[in-house]
């Protein structure tokens, strides 16, 4: 690769969140990294946050998941500022207690709650892309389901019908699941903004990034921000 090139993949900005009780903060940043961003490390507790043209709100147990999963960490002072840029069009990713933390804060829709087995459920699976048309998946294709391992309790995503439909109507419904493992309505695993550049997903795109540990279909996602973002 030419220096120049190298240089280029550098240009898009992304910023990950620790809150206490984050443990996928890291993975976030490798894959992040690995598909050429640069990227800056964030703490919940910062005011400010640096030009950037993604943010990611990471998997774990942010606060410990007291009140509500993602309660705690929707009213952090960082989070004010994650607003304001996603309501500017900045892409914000939120995977698993990321997708809580999103609900909690309204930027998408909908709410998680308590997995239909009441269960914690650590599995790979299988997932449908339900539409190419946003930035975190223009790089797949629909037709061939594509493998993520999920890590949660609090998995089961509802939202009352008429939201339902006004998702279905818009194509908000990014991915779903092939098999529903947690009662989801609509076996979605993940869900648009009505700007769609935010995306709730319960899956871990981060954790199947290396065929050392579990596979590589995750990577097509961070490849897909990168140069839609770059």
């Amino acid at each position: 690769m030419e220096p120049e090139q190298a240089e280029a993949r550098l240009t898009v900005r992304a910023g990950v969140i620790t809150f206490p009780g984050s443990n996928c903060d890291r993975d976030a940043a490798v894959a992040l990294a690995a598909a050429g961003a640069s990227v800056t490390e964030l703490w919940h507790a910062d005011t400010e946050l640096p030009r950037l043209d993604l943010i990611v709100l990471p998997g774990g147990f942010s606060y410990g998941d007291y009140l509500r999963c993602g309660a705690i960490a929707a009213r952090a002072p960082i989070m004010a500022e994650v607003v304001r840029r996603a309501e500017a069009g900045v892409a914000v990713l939120g995977i698993c207690n990321g997708f809580q933390v999103l609900t909690e804060l309204g930027l998408v829709p909908g709410g998680l709650i308590r997995n239909a087995g009441l269960k914690f459920i650590c599995a790979p699976v299988e997932l449908a892309v339900a539409t190419r048309r946003s930035i975190f998946t223009a790089g797949y294709g629909t037709e061939q389901p594509i493998t993520l391992p999920i890590a949660h309790h609090d998995g089961n995503y509802v939202c009352p019908a008429d939201k339902l439909a006004r998702l279905e109507d818009e194509d908000r419904i990014a991915f779903r699941y092939v098999a529903n493992p947690n009662g989801s309505t609509g076996a979605i695993a993940g869900v648009l903004g009505p700007g769609r550049n935010v995306l709730g997903l319960m899956p871990h795109p981060e954790r199947a990034c290396d065929p050392r540990t579990g596979g590589t279909d995750g990577c097509l996602m961070f490849q897909s921000l990168i140069g839609a973002l770059g």
